[in-house]
């Protein structure tokens, strides 16, 4: 008896149904906010999240520009994958940059 293999699922089982509403929060924090490392918190990456903070704070500020460069980058991706490519990228496979 031959089976058909089986497809992945777009959404891994017992993912949130609201990742759209994830992906846009982390997107227009990481584009307003980006400095503070805000729309890291929202995906669930702490530690990226602390380096972004820490690294804005322990330089008086000088490094908020690096960081809030890379925050306006982030937001920008996160906003431009479908759901299911967010879902995938940074949820399930938990990447923390870019």
């Amino acid at each position: 008896m031959s089976q058909a293999p089986l497809q992945p699922s777009p959404m891994p089982p017992g993912t949130p149904s609201s990742v759209g509403g994830t992906k846009v929060a982390a997107g227009i924090c990481g584009i307003l906010v980006g400095a503070l490392g805000v729309h890291k918190f929202i995906i669930g990456a702490t530690t990226a999240g602390l380096v972004m903070l820490l690294v804005t704070l322990l330089t008086c500020g000088l490094g908020a520009a690096v960081m809030g460069i890379i925050g306006l980058i982030e937001g920008i991706v996160y906003l431009t994958k479908s759901d299911e490519e967010f879902c995938q990228v940074y949820i399930v496979q938990k990447k923390e940059w870019f």
